[in-house]
């Protein structure tokens, strides 16, 4: 698929793809090595200047949504257009000093042959520069940072991801030189989704599914699983409890690779949030787009949809909160939105509700298993 979308990228060479490589670990120190002797250079030369660092503008005004000619993937990408971090300018001292810090530690651990999620980066960095790190979300965009200035995946400077999406249902994944674990026999816990994208990438995969279901909440995905969903409709659920990680997305990703003939449905609350969540699985995110071409996925939106709500009752429909609406105009404002994405999310703001899955157990405890096997005879979905 990597070579498929970097062939694809060429038709694009007008509106300038940017993106991430997946570089060896003793190539990552060199590039770090290079930046720290172009800032030397200049800060050394008869004209002295402590120089920005030039970053690959991660706005949405920067990011395109790319219609693939040699498959039916899209994803987000980013264009060459740059913004910096400075030292001179007073609102960004910090965000040019987190850089630099952020650097430093990938630099350490890559020497060391380590590997560190994102919350042991954060400690480490909280305990090392409390001055300049006090929250994860700094840690976390400023890992966008770095990886916008050396253009490599965040999985090239020795951060993987966190150990959170599962998998259940009608597949056998196999690690290298173990045995191969049968996840139709996991229960409702599931198989957990490793945050070391080499043993995803080395992962054998065996199935006789005919459906990939994405489900948005965890909850959910245990009464299917527990429910053997997979038993009457010949499935392989997987689930990132939420907002889609990066392992969750890699791993759809390689299943999509594996069984390119098996389609994958996406089960979602039916309000802005579950709309943007779908929207990560098939197009990436605008934060990640050096990287998204690797992990989108052509993911079909099976439910809940606007015409589902006659299955529920109107009590049971939640007013959309502040979050929930910025989130819908963030959606509306973006490129990626096909028009009856967007026809929906225009009734969801206009009505100011949403519905949740769990609203469909009004029909029973059972009726989730029925709904989906009505929905996938239906074919209705895009």
């Amino acid at each position: 698929m990597d070579d498929l979308s970097k062939s694809d990228m060429k038709f694009f060479s007008d509106q300038q793809h940017c993106f991430a490589d997946i570089l060896l670990p003793h190539e990552v120190p060199a590039r770090i090595q290079v930046v720290v002797l172009n800032f030397l250079k200049i800060l050394s030369s008869p004209d002295p200047a402590i120089s920005d660092l030039p970053l690959i503008n991660r706005k949405s005004s920067n990011s395109r949504v790319s219609e693939g000619i040699l498959t039916d993937v899209s994803w987000i990408f980013l264009s060459h257009s740059f913004c910096s971090r400075s030292l001179m300018k007073a609102n960004a001292t910090k965000a040019f000093i987190r850089v630099w810090k952020v650097m430093e530690m990938c630099f350490e651990i890559l020497i060391q042959d380590k590997r560190v999620t994102q919350r042991e980066l954060f400690y480490k960095l909280l305990c090392d520069s409390p001055h300049y790190f006090s929250s994860q979300l700094q840690v976390n965009r400023t890992i966008q940072d770095v990886v916008a200035l050396l253009r490599c995946s965040r999985y090239s400077l020795g951060i993987m991801a966190s150990r959170k999406g599962l998998v259940a249902g009608r597949i056998l994944l196999q690690e290298p030189n173990q045995e191969a674990v049968d996840c139709s026999a996991c229960g409702s816990s599931g198989y957990a989704i490793s945050g070391d994208l080499n043993l995803l990438e080395s992962l054998s995969m065996k199935t006789d599914a005919r459906y990939i279901v994405v489900v948005e909440k965890h909850a959910i995905f245990q009464r299917l699983a527990e429910d053997n969903v997979f038993n009457q409709i010949p499935s392989i659920l997987l689930t990132a409890k939420g907002y889609p990680d990066i392992a969750t997305r890699f791993l759809l990703h390689r299943m999509s690779r594996a069984f390119p003939d098996l389609p994958i449905l996406a089960l979602v609350d039916w309000n802005p949030a579950g709309l943007a969540i779908l929207s990560t699985y098939k197009f990436g995110s605008i934060g990640m787009g050096l990287e998204a071409y690797r992990y989108a996925c052509n993911v079909k939106w099976l439910g809940l949809r606007g015409d589902d709500l006659q299955l529920i009752p109107q009590q049971s429909l939640a007013p959309l909160k502040p979050r929930d609406l910025q989130i819908a105009r963030s959606l509306i404002s973006s490129t990626i939105l096909r028009d009856n994405y967007r026809q929906e999310l225009a009734v969801m703001m206009q009505s100011g509700q949403g519905a949740e899955i769990e609203a469909l157990y009004f029909n029973g405890y059972d009726y989730l298993v029925k709904y989906l096997a009505k929905k996938i005879v239906q074919a209705n979905y895009i």
